[in-house]
């Protein structure tokens, strides 16, 4: 009988992938929002309306727009952390492009306001920045 052996990280390393995933599935809780999963409050901070968007596309193709990427950012979160984990040479790439396009979207879909920026994903922005930063230097 053959035995496979699957590099997994250390500690630290697993720590941190579950970090990454977690911080991946938090993205849908957007999805939730623009879905109108649950009725959306203005202390949530994301109404749906968008500064750069609402403009020129309907409110519909925007949510629509938003739950895609959203998604689209959980999944390679969650992937890039199982790559991380197993010590992938693909989890770096694809967790910066997750980060990066986390960060486009939020950015994007934020209202314009100053107010309600923690809510609005300020702290998500931040955590990209880390881990993109962190990724390229290690």
């Amino acid at each position: 009988m053959t035995q496979t052996s699957v590099a997994v990280g250390s500690v630290f390393e697993v720590a941190v992938g579950v970090f990454l995933a977690l911080h991946g599935l938090v993205h849908l809780w957007y999805v939730v929002l623009s879905q109108g999963w649950v009725e959306v409050e203005d202390a949530m901070g994301w109404t749906g309306h968008s500064w750069l968007l609402s403009g020129w596309l309907p409110q519909e193709t925007i949510l629509f727009v938003a739950s895609v990427l959203y998604v689209a950012v959980t999944v390679g979160f969650v992937a890039g952390a199982v790559g991380f984990v197993l010590e992938t040479a693909w989890a770096p790439p694809v967790l910066i492009a997750a980060a990066v396009l986390s960060t486009v979207v939020i950015l994007a879909m934020w209202n314009g306001s100053a107010e309600l920026l923690v809510e609005q994903g300020l702290v998500g922005v931040l955590i990209n920045v880390g881990i993109v930063v962190g990724l390229l230097a290690f």
